[in-house]
């Protein structure tokens, strides 16, 4: 009797016999054995059985299977392998009632549910397409991805760029038909009979586990379209609007009750005990939030797992109804700015951050999220004149922002292209680092909240860890845009052909700053460990995760928890991290000027028809892109149009009359106010408005 036996193990239930086969199957000799029968035996059927060998030891723990498993992970870096599954899924069809034979992967696309007896067939292939192809992308660095450059493909890509194309608009299709599957709705008895009178299988289109089985496909696809967008991202090979569902219309009215569902971590439906959703708050308190409708949790999916398929546009007026509701519940019924609840702070114009970093501490105002009136006081020591209605505190809270992120200031550093990430060094600097970190956080998501542009380049890298849903962690591919001969010296060690060993490289990293070399184990006991051939790939992912992820680790934990102090995390990551920039900043495009005349206000006895706004209007639409900038940035303080049109900016903008020519033209930034003298000519109005454009602006009130 074996050990099993006596421990009353059945060695012939079908459990049991399954698991000692698959453990058979991760042996070399039977895998070497396969992989031998795959040169040889190409015919569909044997292809096909295949396919469900493979799906069955893949199970339902997927990627780990595939990384665990000597065959699977074997097949993930076989691009022959991968372009004949993929060709077996696309060409799997159905026949229909009129003859004609469908693609299931365009039935899938459509949200309409196969035949048992067809999703059987399409399951295990797509499934295991997606676990292979994921795990080969995660392994394929940014330079072997794009190595074709439109031309012959790679060696070790499974398709060309070209041919991505195609992949991933078929990919896109299914992950949003799949959505119709997880989510279904209620179908009437009398249609189910309908179709079984014409052949159809209904038995099990509705039930939990069929439900189950679309929801885990539906993980895989979207897994795999997420990957590929964010290679597309980073360096685009899709053409612009390729991602956007073509017939997805998004109706989110009540935005915030959806984000609370997810945040809650379930959905009422059918697919509440499906894990995609993240769980932060306990399933409990889902349950005392009005239930979604079906439509209501399809739109919840696409907004928190392919958000891209959605219009910027449109994902940005999502994220300002969210704040809008969320200003409601801190402002209550309170629609005035000087009534309700509100911060009040004196602040210093000499010592402008010291003065916010005191005041608007968490322990001096915990809740941020409310009005703000700011007095200032100006150098001399004199309160300003004016009451602040809004203005004061938005170029204030411009101004802090400029101070926050100046590099000279030590919190945050340029890349090669003077773009901004955190300090490494902060901690040496500063004490209490991590106090500064979650209040300048703070402070960006303020100025999110309150729907304002400012004009601070961000790193790439350093956006991509602020939005990132499990970890602050970014892999090796974003080196680049933090120290590209870094990356590409990293790049040529994985290529190099001699003796890797010669190098003279170990697992550390020499740091040399404020003056002092420090050496850096990149693993325990890293000196005494040589770059090989064998461990180079290791040392590769190793260093660049040190520059990336744990030289920064605490600045940039402590920026996000501040700007979730303000701003729902779940909300920014329906952008990616150049749509934050865009959200952030403003975007680049021409200044439409039609547009800002369309949305601005006359004061002081100037009207649409007065002559000088006429020739104010013509004098404008002659300037150059680069001469509106300034013009934009003189009113306003930034340069960039509002993402929504003029029509979003607030306070709109107001061209004031001035008084005599023998004046140069003015603004108020705080409040949007151009002071306009009134001038003779038009060349005498461009004349003095280029000099005073050109010259720039004051901060302190007019």
């Amino acid at each position: 009797m074996t050990v099993d036996e006596e421990q009353g193990v059945d060695l012939k239930s079908p459990t049991v016999v399954i698991g000692q086969c698959l453990e058979m199957l991760n042996e070399n000799v039977l895998v070497e054995m396969l992989l031998d029968m795959l040169d040889c035996h190409t015919d569909s059927l044997t292809m096909t059985a295949f396919y469900k060998i493979c799906y069955s030891i893949m199970g339902s723990s997927h990627m780990n299977s595939v990384r665990s498993h000597r065959l699977l992970s074997t097949l993930a870096f076989r691009p022959v392998f991968l372009r004949q599954l993929w060709r077996s899924v696309r060409g799997m069809a159905t026949p229909t009632i009129t003859g004609l034979r469908t693609l299931l992967v365009q039935l899938l696309s459509r949200g309409l549910q196969p035949e048992q007896r067809d999703a059987e067939r399409i399951v295990p292939q797509l499934s295991l397409f997606c676990a292979l192809y994921s795990i080969s992308l995660l392994t394929l660095h940014d330079d072997e991805f794009y190595e074709d450059a439109g031309s012959s493909r790679s060696t070790s890509m499974a398709f060309s760029l070209q041919e991505l194309v195609h992949v991933t608009q078929t990919l896109r299709d299914v992950s949003l038909g799949l959505l119709e599957l997880t989510h279904p709705q209620t179908v009437h008895q009398s249609y189910l009979r309908a179709l079984s009178s014409v052949g159809k299988d209904c038995s099990a289109s509705n039930t939990a586990q069929n439900i189950q089985r679309w929801c885990d496909m539906f993980k895989m696809v979207s897994q795999l379209v997420r990957q590929l967008y964010a290679r597309d991202t980073r360096r685009s090979f899709c053409s612009s609007g390729h991602w956007l569902a073509q017939n997805l219309v998004l109706q989110a009215d009540r935005p915030k009750q959806l984000f609370q569902h997810y945040q809650a971590g379930s959905l009422r439906n059918g697919a509440t005990k499906n894990s995609r959703l993240r769980q932060s708050v306990g399933v409990a308190d889902a349950a005392d939030l009005p239930p979604l409708s079906v439509t209501e949790a399809r739109n919840l999916t696409v907004l928190t797992e392919l958000p891209f398929v959605v219009p910027f546009e449109d994902r940005v007026k999502i994220f300002q109804q969210l704040i809008i509701s969320d200003k409601e519940e801190n402002h209550r019924e309170h629609d005035s700015f000087s009534i309700g609840p509100a911060i009040n702070v004196l602040i210093r114009r000499n010592y402008l951050y010291e003065d916010a970093f005191e005041k608007l501490s968490p322990e001096n105002e915990p809740n941020l999220k409310l009005r703000m009136r700011i007095q200032l006081v100006n150098f001399a020591g004199l309160d300003e004149a004016g009451i602040d209605g809004g203005g004061i505190f938005r170029e204030f809270l411009s101004e802090l922002l400029k101070t926050c992120f100046d590099p000279n200031r030590g919190f945050f550093r340029t890349t090669h292209k003077r773009l901004l990430y955190s300090n490494p060094q902060a901690s040496v600097l500063f004490d209490n680092f991590k106090r500064h970190y979650y209040f300048i956080g703070r402070m960006l998501g303020k100025a999110l909240y309150e729907n304002m542009l400012v004009e601070i380049p961000f790193a790439g890298f350093f956006l991509a860890k602020i939005l990132s849903k499990h970890s602050s962690d970014v892999d090796i591919n974003h080196l680049a845009s933090l120290d590209p001969l870094m990356y590409k010296n990293l790049l040529y060690l994985k290529t190099y052909e001699g003796e890797v060993a010669e190098l003279g490289l170990d697992f550390t990293v020499v740091n040399n700053e404020l003056g002092a070399t420090q050496i850096e184990e990149l693993m325990p006991g890293g000196g005494d460990i040589l770059v090989t051939e064998a461990n180079r790939i290791r040392y590769m992912h190793l260093l660049a995760d040190y520059k990336l992820n744990r030289q920064i680790k605490q600045q940039c934990q402590w920026f996000k928890q501040g700007l979730a102090d303000i701003i729902n995390l779940e909300w920014l990551q329906m952008f990616d991290y150049r749509e934050l920039q865009v959200l952030i900043s403003g975007a680049q495009v021409p200044i439409d000027i039609g547009d800002m005349r369309r949305h601005s206000l006359y004061s002081g006895g100037y009207n649409e028809d007065h002559p000088t706004i006429s020739d104010f209007w013509r004098v404008v639409e002659g300037f150059d892109e680069k001469t509106k900038r300034q013009l934009l940035k003189f009113i306003t303080s930034c340069s960039r149009p509002p993402l929504l049109g003029f029509k979003e900016l607030f306070p709109p903008i107001n061209i004031s009359n001035a008084g005599t020519e023998d004046r140069l033209p003015s603004a108020s930034t705080c409040m949007n106010l151009l002071k306009l003298p009134q001038f003779r000519s038009a060349e005498i109005l461009k004349e003095k408005l280029l000099y005073a454009i050109e010259s720039g602006s004051g901060f302190e009130l007019s």
